[in-house]
């Protein structure tokens, strides 16, 4: 018998598939379409073993989807430009394009070793201009509709990466890439109008929230931070100036006893006056140094302005704070220490007074028994006309109220900012825009377009984007006039490459315009999409909004991109997530090498359901090994054989009948709800059962085979490589990906017999086989006649039968 070598046959099917294009995806087919896909990969040069579980449960559901009739697309490619690739420039002297190319080759050879079914034609690279020129043409088409504009802001930096960074990409106070503190600075920026889409973002919820994970649309409901409230006039104490608030408890406006504002509020240094400016510049420098971080103290200053309470025009101290912010409501809000737990701990470290305005029986019956803040139900004390009214129908009365006079509007409000796109850096999409003296901004001509990037770039790590000193590159023509401009020298996030690569893989080699529309109506929207939690409220929400922009440019008539999502816990090794700063890593190269890609494979799917984290365990990988090698052996010993159905009339025919068609109900419904290592631990059962059935006769040889190749077919999605050379062994002409996915027989999972336990005195002898309902007296005859049980009787008088109906029979002797 010939030995299982991985390294082998895994080179032998890979070549087949490859030459056969066994996974080229066809457009418009007969069948029914299956979109599946995994976020693509930012070319870092290896594989990790992250990347090797999110694409090996894609590759699961693509070859199952396969086999079960449908016409499956499953691409990849890579999500090419970012900052990585400049600091790689830096490092080592090289151009980030040489740098990110080399990387690609690699990796597209590590992902061939692992027998991904991609359609390889369909392969894209986001820094092609030929990808990348689609993104600008729709960039002006936005421009052009109002859709996309460009302001002063202040933005957070990375001083480190030299590049702005959306809020998203700030985590406590770091940067999301390089970990470096972020720092706020301000610049000229251009922005898309997400916050346009905001209740559409939310509405359409409702038609994902069947095939997406909870927690993700739940981190997106909060980001978008949706707010019924108003907007209240406090006027600006000796001027004729208001500063508005939006608040979402207006039932709280008696007892409003200071107000804070948002240090790098524009106008507040307006109003300060001289004998405070000094310390409030000084605390508006040191907030800009910082991100926020609502873990860290709550800090603040008093500006010297008052504001007086529109409810009943009581002079309140206002404060720059660093927890307000400026980029929610106005960036001022009132302050309610007796009724928010944030506002009560200001208030107790400024010294500042709190005033009780909602009252329940049996709480603080005023503010001085206040050991925290009162944030329940109750009704309103302390507020005049509206003492006694339920809190929440006060909100709205008050509201209309102030409304009469002009001092309130009821409104929305949402945390949501529009999308900053502008980053300081090389290697990105060129922004097409060029300013003109004479006709100021202007998009560049869509005819004109790629705007290439320069080749002839020197990468020093210095502040601000590269292109501004590539003079052949900014100084050009206007598209208007014909007079010298500038070009834009800001690049797009990247993010905005991965919100539509999934419509350009439907026709990636298109060149009349973003993508065929025809051919992206038939594969969209993606069926299944395969990706990590961390990117909840940053690329997936990003996707669902440019694909909407997309739709109402005309590009396509979906709503939403993913129907259903699929987020794989992270792999876990000594207790931490791998990485190369915790030592941790685990190259999927040395698996291969030493084990085969199909127990590299298997080992990840079989350890954990795909949502949770993976436990890694080097035990557990040889423990996968070594199932391939039993599974090998299993077929090669009746490799022979030929492969039969026939009538299971017999007990042991049933039992392996039964076990088999248990076996593909098993593992069929677990792919379906994505459980791989449920249908993995299947599988082994019944390779455990046949290692042990021994076929006798001819009929029992046939059904054997004909298990043995159901088995096979099981076992394909998971280890494809030893699965195809197991069907080769077995006789077969043809591949395995070409079979259809197995049927089970119900009947057959309909015993007619079960195993009763046969206990002598409580204690277990041995187990016999009996019809289904067979009788007491029927079951206590075969019992006697097992070996094990005679020595256990003979000789003695039985005293008594017990017997629990197709379970247990026990005998009493003595």
């Amino acid at each position: 018998m010939c030995k299982y070598n991985p390294a082998e046959i895994e080179k032998k099917w890979q070549e087949i598939w490859n030459k056969k294009k066994v996974f080229k995806a066809k457009d418009f087919d007969k069948k029914p379409k299956f979109y599946q896909l995994e976020m693509f990969p930012y070319p870092s040069g290896r594989i990790h073993m992250g990347h090797v579980r999110n694409y090996t449960i894609g590759d699961a559901i693509a070859r199952y989807k396969m086999m079960n009739g449908f016409n499956v697309l499953h691409p990849i490619g890579f999500d090419a430009f970012g900052m990585p690739a400049e600091n790689a420039a830096i490092a080592h002297k090289t151009h980030p394009a040489k740098w990110t190319y080399s990387n690609i080759d690699y990796m597209i050879k590590e992902l061939k070793r692992l027998g991904f079914s991609y359609d390889w034609d369909r392969l894209l690279s986001t820094c092609d201009p030929e990808y990348y020129k689609w993104e600008q043409k729709v960039f002006i088409e936005m421009f052009k509709k109002g859709m996309v504009y460009k302001k002063k802001s202040s933005v957070n930096y990375c001083n480190t990466c030299q590049t702005v960074l959306a809020n998203e990409q700030v985590e406590e106070g770091k940067c999301w890439r390089c970990g470096s503190e972020v720092v706020k600075k301000e610049l000229d920026e251009w922005f898309f109008k997400i916050t346009d889409y905001a209740d559409q973002l939310l509405d359409d919820m409702e038609k994902i929230k069947e095939g997406w994970p909870e927690r993700v649309l739940t981190q997106q409901i909060n980001w978008i931070g949706k707010s019924k409230g108003a907007f209240v006039k406090f006027k600006i104490k000796d001027r004729d100036e208001y500063f508005e608030v939006f608040t979402t408890r207006p039932d709280t406006l008696f007892g409003v006893t200071f107000a804070s504002i948002a240090p790098n509020h524009p106008k507040l240094l307006d109003f300060v006056p001289e004998s405070h400016k000094k310390q409030v510049e000084k605390f508006v420098d040191d907030y800009k140094k910082v991100e926020r971080d609502f873990s860290k103290e709550k800090e603040g200053i008093f500006t010297g302005i008052y504001l007086i309470n529109p409810v009943n025009n009581e002079e309140i101290p206002l404060y720059a704070a660093n927890f307000v912010l400026l980029e929610y409501g106005t960036g001022v809000v009132m302050a309610v220490p007796a009724h928010d737990q944030r506002d009560f701990e200001f208030a107790q470290k400024y010294g500042l007074p709190k005033k009780l305005v909602i009252y329940k029986k049996g709480s603080a019956e005023s503010s001085d028994e206040l050991k925290e803040a009162y944030t329940d139900a109750g009704v309103l004390v302390n507020s005049a006309q509206f003492d006694k009214m339920e809190n929440e129908k006060a909100k709205w009365e008050i509201v209309e109220w102030l409304a009469k006079k002009g001092l309130a509007k009821q409104t929305y409000q949402y945390k949501l900012r529009d999308w900053n796109v502008s980053r300081q850096r090389y290697w990105g999409a060129p922004i097409p825009v060029v300013y003109c003296k004479k006709c100021g901004i202007v998009p560049e001509k869509i005819e004109n377009l790629p705007v290439k990037l320069p080749e002839n770039v020197e990468i020093t790590g210095e502040g601000g984007s590269p292109l501004a000193r590539v003079k052949e590159f900014v100084e050009t023509r206007c598209p208007v006039c014909g007079e010298k401009a500038e070009r834009e020298t800001d690049t797009f996030d990247t993010f905005v490459e991965s919100s539509w690569y999934f419509l350009r893989y439907c026709s990636p080699k298109y060149d009349k315009d973003i993508f065929d529309k025809k051919i992206a109506d038939y594969w969209m929207d993606v069926d299944q999409y395969v990706g990590g939690i961390e990117h909840a409220v940053m690329h997936l929400l990003y996707a669902r909004y440019f694909t909407k922009v997309l739709r109402d440019l005309g590009y396509v008539d979906s709503d939403e991109p993913f129907k259903r999502l699929l987020t794989q816990g992270m792999v876990i090794k000594d207790g931490a997530k791998m990485s190369k700063s915790k030592g941790n890593v685990v190259d999927p190269d040395d698996i291969i090498n030493n084990y085969g890609a199909d127990t590299a494979r298997l080992f990840i799917l079989f350890a954990a359901p795909p949502q949770k984290d993976l436990e890694w365990s080097d035990e557990g990988v040889e423990g996968s090994y070594r199932f391939l090698n039993r599974l090998w052996r299993l077929v090669a010993s009746y490799k022979d054989l030929t492969a039969k159905i026939v009538e299971a009339d017999t007990p042991r025919l049933k039992e392996l009948s039964f076990m088999i068609n248990n076996t593909i109900k098993r593992v069929s419904k677990d792919f379906e709800d994505y459980h791989f290592n449920t249908a993995i631990a299947a599988c082994m059962e019944l390779v455990n059962f046949m290692q042990n059935f021994n076929p006798n006769d001819e009929r029992e040889k046939a059904l054997f085979a004909y298990s043995l190749e159901k088995l096979i077919i099981l076992i394909s999605p998971i280890a494809p490589h030893i699965a195809n050379e197991l069907w080769e062994m077995t006789g077969h002409k043809d591949i395995v990906e070409e079979q259809k996915w197995p049927e089970y027989d119900e009947k057959a999972l309909q015993k007619d017999f079960v195993t009763v336990a046969v206990t002598v005195n409580g204690k277990l002898r041995d187990t016999i086989e009996v019809e289904v309902d067979a009788t007491k007296e029927s079951v206590f005859e075969q019992a006697k006649q097992s070996s094990k049980v005679k020595r256990h009787i003979e000789g003695k008088n039985i005293k008594k039968v017990i017997f629990v109906k197709n379970k247990l029979i026990n005998i009493v002797a003595g």
